[in-house]
């Protein structure tokens, strides 16, 4: 569903469905970093120690957890995907909307926390280039 273009009432009515999904990726991630981390320390200490005593039921919980919680986040960043929203950045919860505007393909752009879609961009630009909506992309039309 790459092609999919969004008007931005079309994308402002998304916002709920994505904030949660959003939520669910980004809690996802950060647990599987979490549990990396702990894993990378243990096995840090195991070879400074020349070996320890691990609880292995533990690490193995661990493991399940952290398996589960990337899966979860997996199914959410396809969810939107599926949509035809862009994911651009789980660490803040950046998401991109393909907007037509006069022929060109533009990017309405909404942050985590934001509480409506206020700023746009090009295909081009990314993050740094955020414009304010304006009349021009406020009035864009559905392109198919």
């Amino acid at each position: 569903m790459a092609d999919r273009t969004f008007t931005l009432a079309e994308a402002q009515s998304l916002l709920p469905v994505l904030e949660s999904l959003l939520r669910t990726a980004m809690d996802g991630k950060k647990l599987v970093e979490s549990t990396d981390h702990e894993f990378q320390e243990l096995a840090h200490r195991i070879f400074l120690h020349g070996g320890i005593l691990v609880n292995i039921v533990a690490m193995a919980r661990r493991k399940a957890e952290r398996e589960k919680a990337s899966q979860r986040a997996k199914d959410a960043v396809a969810e939107i995907d599926a949509m035809g929203v862009q994911v651009k950045d789980l660490d803040i919860g950046l998401l991109d909307f393909p907007c037509q505007v006069e022929g060109k393909t533009v990017l309405l752009c909404w942050r985590l926390g934001e509480k409506k879609i206020t700023y746009w961009h090009g295909v081009s630009e990314g993050f740094a280039g955020r414009k304010p909506i304006d009349a021009r992309i406020a009035n864009a039309k559905r392109a198919n």
